[in-house]
């Protein structure tokens, strides 16, 4: 096998045990469990804090805790592309172009309130103003002002360090927002086709992945009454589309999927980055990407979601998560709480358009799946 191809082989997945024989279910990666609610399909998720929020079609958004429905919110249209959990704040992205904002009330933790729309209505106003303001829309050949996008939202990114909320469209920008205020800050005309992802890393770099087969880096500047976003670097220039991206928790590697159903990865060293082959696990597209600590998982449209492990400098598939009877959409990771230094866990949750949610624990110390082999080179 090239070192540069890495593949592995399905693998079914055993449901966790639910008797006392805790130790047996160390070291594994299990299902724990399915949330069903029919009512859409599942476009988005996002869990912190043992919540979990599903977005779907049907203009929802459910809020779990504990496997069972906790609270619930309604957007007034648009399906839900996107979620994001800021503090006391959500952040929602949808297929109408705009970005919903809902706060938790203080006194009901179940209770969930508009908060406002990403543009301000003032903002808005006030824009509508200048006519440098505005641009002529490709999509609808009209004038349109760029604080507001005119087609869906594809994802959402956090800044957390800085309060930073990016927002990637179909209409081949991303905007940055300050969370807080609401204000737009920028709008960057990124790629010449609908951006599918947008990942804000530590380091102050911002990497979009495009239907134009592009991923790029881009490095953020502060100036001293603004901020804007330098095009650095073209890492990935390719004929079919880039359909997600993720990076590790540092900084160092960064993951795209591609509708080809591969997943290319590159490491970095210094300012440098080295391209570390792809991963192979996937019949069709990669719809969704997500990355915890040592390990990646890739969700696809042939209804699978595939775990690899980072072990330098190879990627090893651990196990092929079957059971989803429908292109599986999106990923969100959490900690387990049972995670220990010596056996770290996370929970994974996996949305679908079978209208489900699964719900995974996987431990990084599982074992090599028997039929899976990885040979590539990841710097």
């Amino acid at each position: 096998m090239s070192p540069w191809n890495q593949s592995c082989n399905i693998n079914n997945t055993n449901l966790c045990k639910s008797d006392d024989d805790v130790s047996e279910n160390n070291h594994k990666i299990c299902l724990i469990g399915s949330l069903v609610r029919e009512e859409g399909h599942i476009y988005s998720l996002a869990a912190e804090n043992g919540l979990l929020y599903t977005g779907s079609d049907s203009k929802n958004i459910r809020v779990w805790k504990d496997m069972k429905e906790f609270s619930g919110f309604k957007s007034n249209s648009g399906l839900v592309k996107a979620i994001i959990i800021s503090g006391d704040k959500i952040f929602t992205g949808h297929q109408d172009g705009k970005v919903r904002v809902w706060k938790v009330q203080p006194n009901n933790p179940s209770s969930y309130k508009p908060n406002g729309t990403l543009p301000t209505f003032f903002d808005i106003f006030k824009a509508s103003i200048r006519p440098s303001n505005y641009f002529m829309s490709t999509k609808h050949n009209r004038a349109s002002i760029w604080i507001k996008h005119w087609d869906a939202i594809s994802c959402l990114s956090m800044d957390h360090n800085h309060g930073l909320l990016y927002s990637a469209s179909w209409d081949r920008t991303f905007k940055v927002w300050r969370a807080d205020s609401s204000k737009c800050l920028e709008s960057v005309k990124a790629h010449e086709d609908a951006v599918n992802s947008v990942v804000a890393s530590v380091d102050g770099v911002v990497y979009t992945g495009s239907a134009d087969g592009t991923v790029k880096i881009w490095q953020r500047e502060f100036t001293p009454k603004t901020i804007r976003h330098v095009l650095v670097q073209t890492l990935l220039n390719q004929e079919c589309a880039v359909t997600a991206l993720t990076v590790n928790k540092s900084g160092s590697v960064v993951y795209c999927g591609s509708s080809d159903g591969v997943v290319n990865c590159w490491g970095k060293e210094k300012k440098n980055w080295t391209h570390g082959g792809v991963l192979k696990g996937h019949k069709l597209a990669v719809l969704c990407l997500e990355s915890a600590g040592n390990l990646v998982f890739s969700g696809s449209a042939d209804k699978n979601i595939c775990v690899w492990r980072k072990e330098d400098p190879v990627h090893t598939c651990l196990s092929v998560l079957t059971g989803h009877s429908g292109p599986v959409k999106c990923l969100a990771v959490e900690e387990d709480k049972e995670s220990t230094r010596s056996d770290q866990k996370w929970v994974l949750y996996s949305g679908s358009l079978d209208k489900s949610v699964k719900v995974w624990s996987v431990s990084e110390m599982a074992p090599i799946m028997h039929n899976g082999n990885g040979n590539g080179d990841v710097q």
